[in-house]
Parts: C-alpha cells; sequence; structure tokens
C-alpha cells in the first residue's frame, strides 16, 4: 500500500499575452481564469494511478487562498480521495516557505500515524518557474529525490522513475520508499473531470489549516518578460521560378534527401 501527496498551486492560464502586475513580482491575472501547472495535471494522474495500483490512498495539498478549492475539487473529481487546504497568501511564500509548510503537514501526518510514502510536484509552476520546491522538500524530510519525472511505478518498497536525458535517451532511477519525486508533463495523458466526478467532488471535505511558520518571501526581485520575437517571412520566388529554392528549403529542412 502507497500513500501518495501530491501537491498543486493555483496558477493564471497563461492562454495569450501574458502581462505582469505593476511591481513586477508576479503575472497580473485581473483578466484570466486559473488552472494548474500541466506538470502538476501530470503529477495528479500518477499519484491517483500508484494509489489504486497499490490499494493506498491519493491525497491532494496546496498552499494559497480558500479560491484554490477550485483547484483542489478538480484533483477531487478525477481521483484523489483526500484533500487540503494550507490557507495563506501565496504571494507572500517563497519556494523555501512553501517546502517548509509541505514538510510540517508531512512531519505531523506521520507523528499521527499516516505516512506519505511518496509525494509528487510538479517540475515547477508556470507562473513563477521557481523550480525549487520539490528539491528543498527532500531535503527537510531527509528523503531521495528525483526531478524531471515522466513516468514511475512502485514495487516492493521501491519507485522506479523514469524521465528524459540531457542527450535525448531515457533515465531510469530507483530509489527506496519514501521519496519526493517533480514531474514533467509529456509521460502520462491526464484525465479531466468529469460530471459524476465533480457531483462526488462536492461532498469530499476539504482538510482547511494554517502553516505555523512565518515565511520569509520569495526573496524575488521581479519578474522579466522576454522581448517579443519578431517575424520574419521569407519570399521564395513566384510562380515555376520558386520551385529550385522550395526544393532546397526542403533539402534544408530534412524533409527531402
Amino acid at each position: 500500500m502507497t500513500n501518495v501527496l501530491v501537491c498543486i498551486k493555483r496558477v493564471p492560464d497563461l492562454g495569450g499575452e501574458i502581462t505582469l502586475s505593476a511591481d513586477g513580482m508576479s503575472v497580473d491575472d485581473t483578466s484570466l481564469g486559473h488552472t494548474v501547472s500541466p506538470h502538476e495535471e501530470c503529477a495528479v494522474e500518477l499519484a491517483i494511478a500508484v494509489a489504486k495500483d497499490t490499494g493506498g490512498e491519493a491525497t491532494v495539498l496546496t498552499l494559497g487562498s480558500a479560491d484554490a478549492i477550485e483547484q483542489l475539487r478538480n484533483a477531487l473529481a478525477v481521483g484523489c480521495t483526500g484533500a487540503v487546504l494550507l490557507e495563506a497568501d501565496p504571494g507572500a511564500y517563497g519556494p523555501a516557505d512553501v517546502a517548509a509548510a509541505i514538510a510540517e503537514l508531512v512531519r505531523a501526518r506521520e507523528a499521527a500515524g499516516t505516512t506519505y510514502d511518496l509525494v509528487l510536484l510538479g517540475n515547477d509552476a508556470s507562473d513563477t518557474g521557481d523550480f525549487q520546491v520539490g528539491i528543498r522538500l527532500s531535503y527537510l524530510l531527509g528523503r531521495p529525490v528525483v526531478a524531471g519525472v515522466s513516468t514511475l511505478s512502485v514495487t516492493d518498497g521501491t519507485v522506479t522513475a523514469r524521465g528524459g536525458s540531457p542527450d535525448g535517451g531515457t533515465e531510469i532511477f530507483e530509489v527506496p520508499l519514501p521519496a519526493v519525486l517533480t514531474v514533467m508533463e509529456g509521460g502520462i495523458e491526464p484525465r479531466y473531470p468529469t460530471i459524476p466526478g465533480r457531483m462526488k467532488a462536492k461532498k469530499v471535505k476539504i482538510e482547511q489549516l494554517t502553516p505555523s511558520g512565518e515565511p520569509a518571501g520569495p526573496g524575488r526581485l521581479r519578474l522579466k518578460l522576454p522581448p517579443a520575437q519578431p517575424s520574419q517571412v521569407s519570399v521564395l520566388g513566384e510562380g515555376a521560378d520558386a520551385a529550385p529554392a522550395v526544393v532546397d528549403l526542403f533539402e534544408k529542412l530534412g524533409v527531402l534527401r
């Protein structure tokens, strides 16, 4: 039996042009909807699969305002069996603060007799891209960590994690439980809530707690948007005279050999 804690974050739904808040510290979400990062959608799917395969439970957790209950219920609607909201101002929490709050809950649960054998997180959040929480959490808990996982499986107290390597191949790691893993999208197709799933999720009581520590803050100077890349158009020619240039372009792109 493997109990899984999967951590998500409520983020702006960045479907169009991105603008920053006046202070440059966050994405301006005044006219945006909210969701979770694609990495975290895959982490939720993996958590549900591991819990089902091993007879355990998948609990979803987020740190944020009460608005994040919507994202927790979406995770419940696709198969998580419990949910925890660490109610706090997410803007006041940096990666180290978030990791400390999650570690506090994991330790408290363990002292009460509930162990999360596996903690899953997204590799990074789509709004700030900090890439830190999972690594910091593993150090706080004294657990092995594997970052950038695409798929995983649990057998006999060992988690086998697979992810991409810099040379384009696949890296495979085997680490003992309990462990912390960060997930990247692409290895598994996340499911989406059904109407019956949403109705069932509405009946689940979400546990609301408050972190005890005082956050140190993100330590962020500001976010910066890269300059827009100008579009370029090259005219290869007109009519039949363009044919040689098209063939040369196809050969350059590897379409023709």
